[in-house]
């Protein structure tokens, strides 16, 4: 019935199920909404699978600007090509694709760099349109304009998602798997292995061990790092974090009247190598650089900050402890080309990725994959669009 539906529907608008956000913090509703045909360098997919990551969340809540309704979220997920804009000749009908939230259209001076993953023909940004050509490809039944997010919006059967944003994979990874390197994964992998670069033996420390906290982990493992100190708020995630590699654990509200970072430098002798922040606080971000190593220490910002948010670090600790501060979108990873090798890897049972699903839902219970996210109760919930 899908194939069929597929190969009527070329070249024409599709009508299918999506999980619309109409209001901020409100539950999602499943209606029938259009989805237009791809224009030129635009792929139509088919969603197989989606999860969700916490930065839906954050803007399923956001009530000011770049939160703006109503739209389909989504941004995580692995599909089908359905169909093909002109000027695409990278993919074909049929073909299993990840989309994610970086482009890398591998025509720009960045993209062809090996320095940066941040492509400047199609710069990220969140944008309620496709990137290209600032128009949307979603209404409802009524007309009404839906608003896409993060040039993905996975949260519905069909979405349209600009070639620049797709990388095609082997289809015998299974999609409930696969569809984990869309964002989070990736993300917190690829900060330890490129943007940080752990080297073997050395110390780590990560602010928060949600799924990306924890990916940073696992990153930080297949590095060869020794030692992984996991800080938390919550001392139930320790051991959690032991099967990505975690080898101690700091609680953040339990260290003794002691700043983590003085806990840390004391542990460590000096501070850690490389020190990740995972959860989006500024206050968090100087603690990470107050326990990083003089002299050579590297302190990886990951997590979403609330707009406007600023971070104040001493000059004279910038001028005299020789360390650095960076962040990354994607952990650095170039998506068309570092997707398939953390594919590879998993494949080879180097990759941990069984262990970030925790639950499963079908697509019709997409709102308890949010009460399951904010409870805090899974790291990775996976959406089935038909199963």
């Amino acid at each position: 019935m899908e194939d069929n539906l597929s190969r009527s529907s070329r070249g024409k608008p599709i009508r299918c199920r999506a999980a619309v956000s109409r209001k901020p913090g409100e539950p999602l509703v499943i209606e029938e909404i259009m989805v237009a045909t791809p224009m030129p360098r635009e792929v139509r997919i088919r969603i197989i699978c989606t999860s969700l990551c916490h930065s839906d969340i954050i803007f399923w809540k956001m009530k000011e600007f770049p939160g703006i309704f109503p739209r389909i979220l989504g941004h995580e997920a692995i599909g089908i090509v359905e169909s093909v804009g002109g000027e695409v000749d990278e993919v074909t009908d049929g073909d299993i694709v990840i989309p994610t939230f970086m482009s890398d259209c591998g025509e720009c001076i960045d993209c062809k760099s090996e320095k940066s993953n941040l492509c400047s023909k199609l710069p990220f940004k969140v944008s309620p349109w496709m990137p290209r050509y600032e128009t949307t490809r979603f209404t409802d039944l009524n007309g009404e304009i839906l608003y896409h997010f993060l040039s993905v919006s996975s949260f519905s059967e069909y979405t349209v998602v600009d070639i620049a944003h797709l990388t095609k994979i082997d289809p015998a990874v299974p999609p409930d798997r696969a569809c984990l390197l869309s964002c989070g994964v990736s993300t917190g992998v690829g900060a330890a292995w490129r943007t940080a670069n752990v080297e073997a033996g050395s110390t780590v420390a990560i602010f928060g061990l949600g799924s990306i906290g924890l990916a940073v982990a696992e990153g930080a493992r297949l590095c060869g790092a020794t030692r992984i100190i996991g800080v938390d708020v919550n001392p139930d995630k320790f051991e959690t974090g032991k099967k990505f590699g975690v080898t101690e654990f700091v609680s953040a509200e339990n260290s003794g009247g002691k700043p983590v970072s003085q806990v840390i430098n004391e542990m460590t002798g000096g501070g850690a190598d490389y020190c990740f922040e995972c959860v989006g606080l500024s206050s968090l971000v100087q603690e990470s650089y107050a326990c990083c190593r003089k002299g050579w220490g590297k302190t990886i910002m990951l997590g979403v900050a609330k707009p406007g948010s600023q971070v104040t670090l001493p000059a004279s600790a910038i001028l005299h402890d020789g360390k650095s501060l960076t962040g990354t979108l994607f952990g650095g990873l170039k998506p068309k080309s570092d997707i398939p090798i953390l594919l590879k890897r998993y494949k080879d049972k180097e990759l941990r990725l069984d262990e970030f699903v925790t639950h499963e839902v079908g697509f019709e219970d997409i709102n308890k994959a949010f009460d399951l996210l904010i409870e805090g109760q899974s790291l990775r919930c996976v959406i089935w669009m038909n199963k």
